[in-house]
């Protein structure tokens, strides 16, 4: 345990974010992205911050991994693949789809009893292929089923209720609040559902990249060490074939990286260091370039982050110019967007 008194939730008010991204076509700013950024050092001192790293927020599924060292804790049995896909966001794709019947048949449980909701794959390629198929939307196949699978299992092992796993006051919830806590350092603010219907919990930015700093920098062994070791082991069943954050952990060595939806992006290297970054209008766009400068901002080599420095502009069909960040952020872009 980090803390047996964390401190006092983050106050719930209208953010005071900043600009952190341009849309720069032929040389104009033609439009900006507000949000905020923080990047902490090792020592886990705030290095860096731009907007309102304090505000209450939802991290959506970036608070994954948290989750995760939580169901770990209350005695969780997975590892390697499995759990890195117990802490994801998956693209559907069939090995996520047989990774979380993998945990059900290990929990002696079934589909019909996840409480997520019903979709379709998450990847666009994939969710193409299932409608030329004429599949219809699985618990499976939405993008939280092996978080929700990982969830029941918990619950079996420890002789909770499996109906209602989802509703705030049972214990497992209860669990998972308490080590958001601890890991954070702060109390939770509010909570409201998230979209598959678990439970989501507000909290600040800072305080996720500080919860995602403890994860990475933890003693081997751990439940916090296991988490991010099968995520950046495992990164495509922690996201998918082809995602930007799958692609993040590869590029930079040691790297944790985990997305959520509105925006989210928080990241932390083995030493501590840590970034976190919040897109005000949710604006996937921007969120890579934004969290690439950020890493750049912590001392990672910019080489490793080129391809992340943002997507290009096209103008009939050739590249007119990009989404960058900020110079507040990124004095030195290393983009050729002008």
């Amino acid at each position: 345990m980090y803390s047996s008194s964390p401190a006092d939730a983050p106050v719930v008010r209208e953010p005071l974010h900043a600009p952190v991204a341009h849309l720069v076509r032929g040389g104009v700013v033609e439009g900006i992205h507000y949000g905020s950024v923080v990047v902490l050092g090792a020592d886990g001192r705030v290095e860096f911050q731009l907007g309102d790293i304090e505000a209450a927020f939802y991290p959506r599924s970036a608070v994954k991994p948290l989750q995760a060292v939580a169901m770990l804790r209350a005695g969780l049995p997975l590892d390697g693949a499995l759990l890195s896909l117990a802490a994801a966001s998956h693209s559907g794709e069939e090995r996520h789809l047989a990774g979380t019947r993998r945990i059900l048949e290990l929990a002696g449980l079934t589909e019909d009893q996840l409480r997520n909701v019903p979709d379709m794959p998450f990847d666009p390629a994939v969710r193409d292929a299932w409608v030329r198929e004429g599949r219809l939307p699985s618990r499976l196949a939405q993008n939280c089923s092996g978080k929700h699978a990982a969830m029941l299992w918990t619950a079996r092992l420890n002789g909770w209720s499996l109906a209602d796993y989802l509703s705030p006051e049972h214990p497992l919830q209860q669990a998972i609040q308490e080590i958001v806590e601890d890991l954070t350092g702060q109390r939770v603010a509010q909570v409201t559902v998230d979209g598959c219907g678990a439970p989501l919990f507000s909290i600040s930015l800072h305080g996720l990249a500080r919860a995602l700093s403890r994860i990475t920098s933890a003693a081997p062994g751990t439940p916090e060490a296991q988490v991010a070791d099968a995520m950046r082991d495992h990164a495509e069943m922690a996201s998918g074939s082809g995602r930007d954050v799958a692609s993040l952990m590869r590029a930079v060595p040691g790297l944790l990286a985990k997305d959520g939806f509105e925006g989210v992006q928080v990241a932390a290297l083995p030493d501590g260091r840590a970034i976190a970054v919040k897109i005000a209008d949710g604006a996937n766009r921007a969120r890579i370039p934004v969290a690439a400068a950020a890493l750049a901002r912590a001392g990672v080599d910019l080489e490793l982050l080129t391809e992340f420095a943002g997507e290009p502009l096209l103008g009939g069909g050739e590249p007119v110019g990009c989404v960058r960040a900020v110079r507040a952020l990124d004095p030195v872009p290393f983009t050729a967007c002008a």
